[in-house]
C-alpha cells in the first residue's frame, strides 16, 4: 500500500506546532531541543517524499484556478507620453 505524502505533511505540521506550544509551557530545554531536531529531520523527509511523489496533471497555466473562471484584464492607456 502506497503512503501518501500528505501523511508526512500532517505529522510534521503537528510536531512543529506542538514544539511551539511546549516552548510556551516552560518544558525543560532538553525536550524542546530534541523535539526540534526530530522536527527538522521530519521536514527533510517530508520535502523528499513530496518531491518524489509520482504525480502528473494535464492542467496548464491557462487553466489558472478552477474554482473561479479567469478573465484576462485589459488595461487601456490613453494620451500617455512615453519617454
Amino acid at each position: 500500500m502506497k503512503t501518501s505524502p500528505f501523511l508526512y505533511v500532517a505529522i510534521t505540521t503537528v510536531l512543529l506546532i506542538s514544539i511551539t506550544i511546549i516552548c510556551a509551557l516552560d518544558v525543560p530545554f532538553s525536550w524542546v531541543f530534541y523535539l526540534t531536531v526530530i522536527g527538522q529531520i521530519f521536514v527533510v523527509i517530508m520535502v523528499y517524499k513530496v518531491l518524489k511523489e509520482k504525480y502528473s496533471t494535464d492542467k496548464t497555466f491557462e487553466h489558472f484556478y478552477q474554482d473561479r473562471p479567469f478573465q484576462p484584464l485589459e488595461v487601456y492607456a490613453e494620451n500617455e507620453k512615453f519617454r
